[in-house]
């Protein structure tokens, strides 16, 4: 992305004639049989080590590095100085590789355009430069990866990332880590599935959904640590944040978040924020834990992006089979449909100090809410033996719920917006005039220098906010 809650999104672009600076191959070992790897290098700006356009192509046994600098727009959404590229309806297959990257906007491996496609196996990657995300897509590009290992360090730098007009990404496999500000483990503005991967951040969030777009885990464990501010949109950290920046990188509409299996760990803040977006989240056999006691399971609230008034976080939890401890906030411009089915219980409260955005609560026959505090909602389905208040108040409407009777209610009826702001103000479009604004499609090349057009709001914790330079990098300790 050129800058915005996520800064982190690389994009195409770059001249394809000039891809390679030099190539090299170098013997591991020596005598007979001994295997023989491929290194390829490039050092110019805006340049790729390895550049695919409109062919199929494959590397085995190869080393790639890359260093040089690019500008935030050409990067993020063209894929200019990633270290390899592939365009233009390209196949490219990648096997038993290494890249590193040192520079600015020196994303790993990028995939740009509608079938485009990369498939990347049994390879590590390495990036130590702002804005150098590790497997990226945009415009519609394809990527696929199994058995990858993803290590980057500097901010605006997911593990997986991608940016405007999105794509596809699936994961098999691997390990995913990330340690700079604004760099979750994922950053989506696609479809994102991951499966039996690891994925660590130690100064974000560990997930990012903007928009329309999804992450979907399955049996993955998630170690997030969201403890720095790459923005002052929001006072709360998370793991998971869900949220529309309206600066046009993500078409508006619901987001998607899931996870079957597979566990969830919290260092600091909340499990969920939902903000300025309509979001599903399904829970399903996933192992909650959130080591901050003072955090909540979910938070739908405004924040700083979108219009003040009509910026909440508008949700539906599924909790299938899944067992939910904690509190969930939801504010007076916010809603929550939360459903609790196949087993599952809630031992917790909602908004237990005072009632505020609307709540609704349907609790399916063998599932349980045990308050642990009172709580505040507007309207209930269960059966009679659901619910245990242990001498808590629950009020739904203006009535005390009395234990032991079965009620019924309605869903909370949310419309699939989000909100944005005409006037300059954060939720204006990143690019001003001439670029499209619903994230659905990539924007055309832009002929002059990116950044011209007016600077786009700041995202939450993922990317830069002043839409021209990146933030300066600062001295990253390896945990």
């Amino acid at each position: 992305m050129s800058t915005s809650l996520a800064a982190m999104l690389a994009a195409c672009g770059s001249s394809q004639s000039n891809q390679t600076a030099q190539t090299e191959s170098t013997a591991e070992a020596s005598g007979a049989g001994a295997s023989r790897r491929e290194t390829i290098s490039n050092d110019v700006d805006g340049e790729h080590a390895i550049a695919v356009s409109g062919e199929q192509k494959s590397y085995t046994a190869v080393d790639v590095t890359k260093t040089g600098e690019a500008d935030g727009d050409e990067a993020d959404f063209y894929g200019e100085n990633s270290a390899i590229f592939a365009t233009e309806k390209a196949t490219l297959t990648l096997d038993d590789i290494t890249v590193t990257t040192n520079g600015t906007h020196a994303n790993a491996i990028f995939s740009y355009g509608e079938q485009t496609s990369v498939s990347v196996a049994n390879s590590t990657i390495e990036t130590s430069g702002n804005c150098s995300g590790g497997l990226m897509v945009t415009g519609g590009g394809k990527l696929e990866a199994h058995d990858i290992t993803v290590h980057t360090t500097g901010n605006s730098s997911a593990a997986i990332r991608s940016d405007r007009g999105g794509g596809t990404q699936t994961v098999v496999g691997g390990s995913y880590a990330t340690e700079g500000t604004g760099s979750p483990a994922i950053y989506s503005t696609a479809d994102v599935t991951v499966s039996g991967a690891k994925l660590t951040s130690t100064a974000s969030q560990g997930v990012v959904v903007e928009g329309k777009n999804s992450v979907t885990l399955n049996d993955c464990e998630v170690h997030a640590d969201n403890n720095k501010k790459n923005s002052d949109k929001s006072d709360w950290f998370q793991a998971v944040m869900i949220y529309q920046s309206m600066s046009g990188d993500a078409a508006q509409g619901e987001a998607s978040f899931s996870m079957t299996g597979g566990s969830l760990e919290n260092a600091q803040g909340d499990l969920f924020f939902v903000n300025n977006t309509v979001a599903t989240i399904s829970l399903q056999k996933a192992k909650l834990t959130n080591g901050d006691a003072s955090g909540n399971i979910l938070r739908a609230a405004a924040a700083g992006w979108g219009s003040e008034g009509s910026n909440g976080g508008h949700v539906t939890l599924r909790a299938i089979g899944q067992e939910l401890v904690g509190t969930m906030l939801v504010d007076e411009v916010s809603s929550l449909n939360l459903y609790l089915s196949d087993g599952s219980s809630l031992v917790g409260s909602v908004n237990p100090d005072a009632s505020a955005g609307e709540v609704y609560v349907e609790i399916s026959d063998g599932c349980t809410w045990e308050l642990t505090a009172d709580a505040h909602i507007a309207s209930l389905t269960c059966g009679a033996d659901a619910i245990s208040l242990k001498g808590h108040t629950l009020t739904v409407g203006d009535a005390s719920y009395q234990e032991g009777t079965a009620s019924t209610g309605e869903a909370i009826e949310v419309e699939v917006s989000s909100s944005g702001n005409p006037d300059g103000k954060p939720g204006e479009g990143k690019h001003g005039d001439g670029m499209p604004g619903d994230g659905s499609e990539p924007p055309a090349k832009p002929e002059g220098k990116p950044g011209d057009g007016s600077n786009p709001p700041a995202k939450p914790d993922g990317q830069p906010g002043d839409g021209t330079e990146p933030p300066s990098q600062s001295s990253q300790s390896k945990s």
